[in-house]
């Protein structure tokens, strides 16, 4: 229960009565990111039950309201819990000047540091890391300039071969984290022990790709291949197929596609349209392509499980 996605907001533009407007959080080892933050996503994090001082960095996919407007509200209240720690912020350009004019012109004050990261590569690069996890960026295709976020686990330690240490006696229990590290073990006589004969391999590392807002877009296949989870936007149905080009947007079928052609473990849709009273039809559209598709759950939290090899 370490790699966890918690599901805060995931309506189109509009929000209903029952679904809020996009927002994850994203828990990976204790380390807590906040994708995207539409209005009424503080709301939503008390109601996680989520401490507001475990964010530190948030990414925002793109300068669309229903993706942003509630971030501006996040800030201020840190501001008046007392907040003195900074906060890192993720976005396209012109987030840092979106943010900044809105809290001068409400006259908040500003007693800790905001450090916004701005974004306009159309290229997949690395823009965060810390000794847990990566963040790339997965540039989409909407209306205008927006990104995904690919999350991937580092890998943990290695696993101690107890019965190929317990062999050589030099080999004392302080000895044990280096070997685990990776380092190879050097006898006094100066013979160097493979750590590969030490120990065995870690757990694989695991990933999570949110992907939303996006048209049809197959170029983002190899950067999100084989990922555990995928979060995809499916605004429309397939009937609606020029409607969703139109706007920038995706079919259920489509995102099915993309999860398909990835060969991605576990897809969620989100981004209905409100014409869709009941999601389920999208979900059917979806299940066709890609079986292992699911509809989103307010406030839900899914585990991305430990794989083993």
């Amino acid at each position: 229960m370490d790699f966890n996605v918690t599901i805060l907001g995931y309506n189109s533009a509009v929000p209903t009565a029952h679904s809020h407007p996009t927002a994850q959080l994203v828990d990976v080892k204790g380390t807590t990111l906040l994708i995207d933050c539409g209005e009424g996503t503080q709301i939503q994090i008390r109601k996680s039950k989520t401490k507001f001082s475990k964010l530190n960095q948030i990414f925002i996919s793109h300068l669309h309201g229903d993706h942003v407007f509630g971030l501006v509200g996040l800030i201020s209240t840190l501001q008046l819990l007392g907040r003195n720690k900074s906060l890192e912020i993720f976005g396209p350009v012109g987030i840092k000047n979106f943010i900044n004019h809105q809290l001068s012109l409400t006259n908040a004050y500003q007693n800790f540091e905001l450090i916004f990261h701005e974004l306009n590569s159309d290229v997949s690069e690395l823009i965060f890391e810390n000794k847990k996890l990566k963040v790339y960026t997965i540039p989409l295709r909407h209306r205008f300039y927006c990104n995904g976020f690919l999350i991937q686990e580092k890998e943990g330690l290695r696993h101690l071969n107890m019965q190929a240490i317990l062999q050589i006696p030099e080999i004392e229990t302080c000895d044990y984290y280096k070997i685990k590290q990776g380092f190879d073990f050097v006898r006094a006589n100066g013979e160097v022990i493979p750590c590969a004969k030490l120990t065995f391999p870690p757990e694989p590392a695991r990933s999570y790709a949110f992907c939303s807002d996006t048209m049809y877009h197959p170029a983002i296949v190899p950067i999100i291949e084989n990922v555990d989870l995928l979060y995809h936007e499916a605004t429309f149905s397939k009937a609606l197929k020029n409607l969703a080009k139109k706007t920038g947007h995706s079919t259920a079928e489509q995102a099915a596609q993309i999860a398909k052609q990835a060969q991605v473990s576990k897809l969620i849709i989100g981004h209905f349209s409100n014409r869709y009273k009941n999601p389920q039809v999208l979900l059917d559209e979806a299940k066709e392509i890609f079986a292992e598709t699911y509809l989103p759950k307010t406030l839900e939290s899914i585990s991305i499980p430990q794989k083993k090899r």
